[in-house]
């Protein structure tokens, strides 16, 4: 990505994670967050290069076995939304292997359609739940 005229302001810790979809291996995941003049479809356009410089091949199926899947989560100029593109990512909100990565690089950014910060959209996330125990049944013995 430096090698394209990106700057690398932050980079996170690479986690694993499980693949969403028919993927049968492990992923792994990072974030970045860059500097750069290019307007979101310019960016989605250069990340799409990377991958196929990286040997990654669309075949049409969705979350299949890829060896690079670049994507642009967030940008600072707000949402955005275009026929290949949407920002914030649509289903950021649900996906600890992007919330944890972004919440190292960007934990104050606001996501703009809640105003929740990275780092508490990931809390959310993942904070441990109680368990719902059912309330015991009384047994009626007799008529």
């Amino acid at each position: 990505m430096a090698g394209e005229g990106l700057v690398i302001a932050a980079m996170s810790p690479v986690i694993a994670s499980a693949p969403v979809g028919p993927s049968r291996r492990r992923y792994a995941n990072a974030a970045a967050r860059i500097a750069t003049p290019l307007d979101p479809p310019a960016l989605l356009a250069l990340l799409q290069s990377l991958e196929t410089r990286f040997g990654r091949v669309r075949r049409g199926a969705r979350w299949g076995a890829r060896t690079l899947d670049l994507d642009v989560i967030l940008w600072s100029g707000g949402p955005w939304s275009s026929k290949t593109l949407t920002i914030p990512h649509p289903r950021i909100r649900e996906r600890p292997f992007v919330l944890g990565p972004a919440a190292a690089v960007a934990p104050g950014w606001r996501d703009p359609s809640d105003t929740c910060t990275i780092r508490h959209l990931h809390a959310r996330l993942t904070r441990p739940r109680p368990i719902r125990r059912a309330k015991p049944h009384r047994l009626r013995v007799g008529p």
